[in-house]
């Protein structure tokens, strides 16, 4: 299998890339700016709608990763419509063009998010819950309907939907390590708020499946089986680390400080459940917290 895979110098595109790699899979990059040297990358210009088609031809599988950070800073206007653009326009210009090939590949996976359903408190969200409100629902939905080029063609199509992607090299938790290891960790706001996370470990497991699963198509829940509370996690990840945890951010200085940012990604419940791994079997590295932080974190 031929891979094409954009945001391959992300969090789980760099992972990804040996991953596939390791498993017989020959592996394409699709990058911004100049290509190097050696045939592993295709150079393209996903705002300004630049891509050759004739460079995508002889792929089997397409991974679409690439997108502006979500939680990189407070959401402007301007910041909002790059987040927008970053999302929309790269996965429009892919799917068309790979809907063009006179050989398109079999399958495109693209990155969604569970933003999609919206702070929706206790409720237990699967792949078949309506679309929720507010900004990151508004992108998610666009973000999807994207890919719809791709789908038309007949290439099967797997929107994940990622969850809080757990690793200690990047993202989340990453940012929580120094604070916690501090001892100056604590939940935030009430800490009633549902998190569905998935370890990086099972988001690579879930790729593999979208990839080989021809059986596997349109939305899926890529979280780990139980979500958690915030104050759960919060107990969690201090007791793995042996450090208290008795700091709490307010609520307020939160939504001071990132304003509709906070709102929608750290004060938001999102009780997802992944109805459509399960009901195939997927087998989870990691399905229980503790044990997800306690191998990464070498605890």
């Amino acid at each position: 299998m031929n891979v094409l895979i954009s945001g391959s110098r992300g969090l789980i595109g760099s992972a990804l890339v040996p991953y596939l790699t390791a498993r017989g899979r020959t592996v394409t990059r699709l990058v911004r700016g100049p290509a190097q040297p050696g045939g592993t990358e295709i150079p393209w210009g996903p705002t300004q709608g630049k891509l050759d088609p004739l460079m995508l031809e002889g792929h089997d599988a397409v991974v679409h990763l690439a997108g502006e950070n979500l939680a990189a800073g407070r959401w402007t206007p301007k910041r909002k419509a790059e987040i927008l653009a970053s999302r929309v326009k790269g996965t429009r210009l892919l799917a068309k063009t790979l809907a063009g090939l006179a050989q398109p590949p079999q399958v495109m996976v693209c990155a969604s998010a569970i933003g999609y359903y919206g702070d929706r408190g206790e409720e237990v969200l699967t792949e078949e819950s309506p679309v929720g409100k507010g900004f990151l629902a508004e992108v998610c939905t666009a973000w999807e309907a994207a890919s719809e080029p791709a789908a038309e063609k007949g290439i099967r199509v797997v929107r994940l939907r990622f969850g809080v992607v757990l690793s200690p090299a990047g993202g989340a938790l990453a940012k929580m390590l120094v604070p916690f290891k501090l001892g100056l960790g604590g939940r935030i706001g009430d800490g009633r708020q549902y998190m569905s996370w998935i370890a990086l470990e099972d988001v690579l497991g879930t790729v593999l499946l979208a990839l080989t699963d021809k059986s596997l198509a349109g939305a899926v829940n890529a979280v780990a089986p139980p979500a958690v509370t915030n104050l759960d996690f919060t107990k969690t990840l201090g007791r793995v680390l042996t450090r208290p945890t008795v700091f709490p951010v307010p609520a307020f200085a939160l939504r001071l400080a990132f304003g509709e940012m906070a709102e929608e990604t750290l004060l938001a419940s999102n009780r997802v459940r992944p109805a459509k791994l399960l009901a195939r079997g997927f087998e989870f590295r990691f399905p229980e917290l503790e044990a997800a932080l306690r191998h990464m974190l070498a605890r």
